[in-house]
């Protein structure tokens, strides 16, 4: 698969001050407060966002990308050496050169040497990976700033997981409540996703005023929050809109609400009497409670795995009581027992009442049993009837050729599972990103996020498709 264009060009993008951004010094500087896309360009993720205002830097999201440019060099189990990830990465150009970014041990003995600090905040949006998943590479000094949910949602993906953020001054903000760093204000907005505590943001400057969208739906259980940062973005009358475009372009997908794809999962399990089966995102909270709701309704009981049981029970407390469900409290949810070798203590107190394989396959029509694409093994215990329900709740593959879609499908067709997609997007689709782009009337407007910044160009000429690190003015023209 060819790279998105500029992918491989990282090195020769110019920059906006004498500093090593990318390592070419700047022909022309530019004047005043400025923003510079150091990832997240033609590119799906890998959002690094950096504000400079004067000597005051502040970067917004960092984590890798979903494009393929990384698989050309690290897959599967070839990754960078855990001794020095940074400079690894930073060889084939899939970190940015920043100086005063990266901690000594991240970097190792790398090109880019090892400077103290020179950003003074860093601003996750979110914990999707592609967000915040190069956090661990940060210098520790550098303070990061989350919401309360998010700092809850990391600190559980790191317990259960491989994912590690690393240790920083951890900051937690209050939503609408102004965070000053130097000359910069930032002022953070929730806004709906599809993982709970995700986040826009309002960037005052000593000039001008940008919004930065994070990753945003209209269309989920809390549009209404998107709407009210639409709304604040309109009132700021920004000078720059940096607008994720995830769904721009060709897009096959169906515009599903929550609601949808409950009345899809109904229609599902009042037709079927076998075990049913659910695959989805294992943070996406509401889709789990929609499986539950489901599941109840259709006189079932929801199964899900250990660490989507953790996961539940650490982030139910930032939602209103009743509205997540929690293993042990919850009617209509248990946990599932996978045959491992060795259990970690997080998941030991859910494993004494956990269901084995044997007890799921003899009561399967009991059940509606939501487990990992990695757990497809399970299936060679449970054995389910052919022509039981898959519901595959997750989005669409991006091609035919998807190879992770394929093997997939070869474990349905082996065991005769019916396939069912069913998914309500995390993301905004294309008619409503263009409509939501006219209503904030910002002067300029900046696709990130997106794979085809052209698909903006109906929203008018104040679209700009982003350089890789070049330096773009926030504030008016004088």
């Amino acid at each position: 698969m060819v790279p998105p264009e500029g992918a491989r060009a990282e090195k020769r993008f110019p920059a906006a001050t004498d500093k090593p951004f990318l390592g070419v010094p700047s022909p022309a500087r530019v004047q005043g407060p400025t923003v510079r896309f150091l990832g997240g360009v033609r590119e799906i993720g890998g959002n690094k966002i950096l504000i400079e205002d004067g000597p005051d830097r502040v970067l917004f999201d960092f984590g890798p990308s979903f494009s393929p440019r990384r698989e050309e060099f690290y897959v599967d189990y070839l990754q960078p050496r855990s001794s020095c990830p940074a400079k690894d990465l930073l060889e084939f150009d899939l970190l940015p050169r920043v100086s005063g970014l990266y901690s000594k041990e991240a970097l190792g003995d790398a090109d880019l040497a090892y400077a103290p600090p020179e950003v003074q905040a860093v601003f996750v949006s979110h914990a999707h990976a592609d967000h915040a998943g190069y956090l661990r590479l940060l210098d520790p000094e550098i303070p990061v700033h989350v919401g309360a949910g998010t700092r809850t949602l990391l600190d559980a993906i790191a317990t259960s997981t491989s994912m590690k953020y690393g240790d920083h001054p951890w900051k937690v903000f209050q939503d609408g409540k102004p965070i000053r760093v130097g000359r910069i204000e930032v002022v953070p907005f929730p806004v709906d996703h599809s993982i709970p505590f995700a986040y826009g943001f309002l960037v005052r400057t000593s000039e001008g005023t940008l919004a930065y969208t994070g990753d945003f739906r209209h269309h989920g259980p809390r549009a209404a929050d998107t709407h009210r940062f639409f709304e604040a973005v309109a009132k700021e009358g920004v000078d720059s809109l940096l607008i994720e475009g995830t769904r721009a372009g060709p897009d096959p997908r169906r515009n599903l609400t929550e609601e949808g794809v409950r009345s899809s999962v109904d229609r599902v399990l009042d037709g079927h009497r076998e075990l049913a089966l659910a695959c989805t995102y294992p943070r996406d909270v509401d889709r789990l409670t929609t499986l539950h709701s489901a599941a109840v309704a259709a006189g079932r009981e929801l199964v899900v795995s250990v660490r989507t049981a953790y996961l539940l029970t650490q982030v139910a407390p930032r939602f209103p009581t009743g509205v997540v469900p929690v293993p042990g409290r919850a009617a209509g949810l248990q946990v599932y027992a996978r045959r491992k070798q060795r259990s970690y203590l997080w998941e030991r107190p859910f494993l004494e009442t956990a269901l084995p394989a044997e007890e799921v396959r003899a009561r399967g029509s009991h059940y509606l049993l939501a487990l990992d694409f990695a757990h497809f093994p399970e299936l060679i215990d449970l054995r389910p009837e052919a022509g039981s329900p898959f519901l595959h709740s997750m989005s669409e593959p991006f091609s035919e050729d998807d190879v992770s879609d394929q093997v997939m499908h070869n474990w349905l067709d082996h065991f005769g599972l019916v396939f069912h997609q069913m998914h309500a997007s995390g993301h905004a689709s294309g008619p409503e990103l263009l409509e939501l782009i006219r209503a904030t009337r910002a002067r300029a407007v900046y696709p990130i996020h997106t794979e085809h910044p052209e698909a903006f160009a109906p929203a008018g000429p104040s679209v700009h498709s982003p350089e890789l690190g070049r330096a773009y003015p926030i504030a008016r023209p004088r």
